[in-house]
């Protein structure tokens, strides 16, 4: 296994990071730590969920399973570099969702005691919340980690100047701020070269790509009629992501992605691991998000730290898949 730095923190993490949102929903629970046992061997140490996973309101469901398989010991907790996410409904009543600091303070205890730990190593927000001040939302993680029962703060689905604000504030406070972006980002979807990456770059943030695969239309399989092994990115179900978006995908770009797979037939690497390889040979790239559903998938994905693509090959990528070419303004003005 590779590692390297969680942004400009002297963090290390593996170079893949296991999702977990199919354990519940489409993982049953056996498997599931089956799969966790598996990604320990193999020296997977970074590990994503979220409160919401597991698709029923209030329960957690998914931090749940990872919690039980926590408390059966072993180290297992002290192996891995934990990480989950708070923003999205958590109950029907006021103050259940977003990130006030009444709601930061209750979803941080709630997920620690669904997880059976005494802290989160890397405590992310789902989303921005364009309705609470920033002096807010750091006040309340200042005191969990003053506190000890968070180590970092990331965000997740930000804009580029989200992420300039966040930090700016933070700053002003002497607080280390947000140190890890979590993005929808594949060769298929480039848009946060234009300025979630370069803000990361600024700002000393690690990109954790979400969606890797393009909800499986990169891994080379005909998402048409199904969800197919391997499907999803980040731990996607194929009735919430992994099937519609796709089905979609795979429709949208047969072209692009019929001329992908004859690129990867003469490197002969799957194109899965192709389309990890590329974001790994980004340097603002810490650790893609991969969601295997089985042993096999996982041990598949490690395939990918061994592809090398050279210059050559990332221009003929390029052409496959051009994105803004430029971060902006320069992809777009002068």
């Amino acid at each position: 296994m590779q590692y390297t730095k969680l942004g400009r923190t002297g963090l290390k993490v593996s170079r893949l990071c296991l999702g977990t949102m199919n354990f519940g929903p489409e993982t049953t629970e056996a498997d599931a730590f089956a799969v966790m046992d598996r990604a320990l061997e193999l020296g997977i140490n970074f590990f994503d969920t979220a409160n919401v996973y597991g698709w029923k309101k209030g329960e957690g469901l998914t931090e749940q399973i990872i919690g039980r398989w926590f408390a059966q010991g072993g180290r297992r907790r002290e192996r891995v570099v934990l990480a989950t996410k708070l923003y999205g409904e958590m109950g029907d009543w006021p103050n259940e969702s977003r990130l006030s600091a009444l709601h930061i303070r209750r979803a941080c205890e709630d997920s620690l005691r669904r997880l059976a730990t005494d802290h989160i190593d890397l405590y992310q927000m789902h989303h921005v919340d364009r309705e609470t001040p920033w002096d807010e939302i750091w006040q309340a993680m200042e005191l969990l980690v003053q506190q000890g029962k968070i180590v970092y703060v990331g965000s997740s689905n930000f804009a580029g100047w989200h992420i300039a604000r966040a930090n700016e504030q933070a700053s002003r406070r002497n607080f280390l701020g947000l140190v890890s972006e979590q993005s929808r980002y594949n060769l298929l979807e480039r848009t946060v070269e234009l300025e979630v990456a370069p803000a990361c770059a600024q700002y000393g943030l690690g990109l954790i790509p979400w969606s890797p695969l393009a909800s499986g239309a990169l891994a080379g399989n005909d998402l048409r009629s199904s969800s197919g092994p391997g499907a999803d990115g980040p731990g996607q179900s194929p009735g919430r992501r992994g099937g519609t978006w796709g089905r979609e995908m795979t429709d949208k770009h047969a072209d692009k992605l019929k001329r992908f797979q004859d690129l990867c037939r003469e490197l002969r690497h799957k194109p899965a691991n192709v389309a990890l390889a590329w974001l790994l040979a980004n340097p603002v790239v810490t650790a893609p998000i991969i969601g295997p559903r089985t042993l096999a998938q996982l041990d598949g994905a490690l395939q990918a730290l061994d592809v090398r693509l050279e210059p050559e090959t990332l221009s003929r990528l390029h052409e496959i898949f051009p994105g803004p070419g430029k971060p902006a303004p320069e992809a777009y003005a002068w």
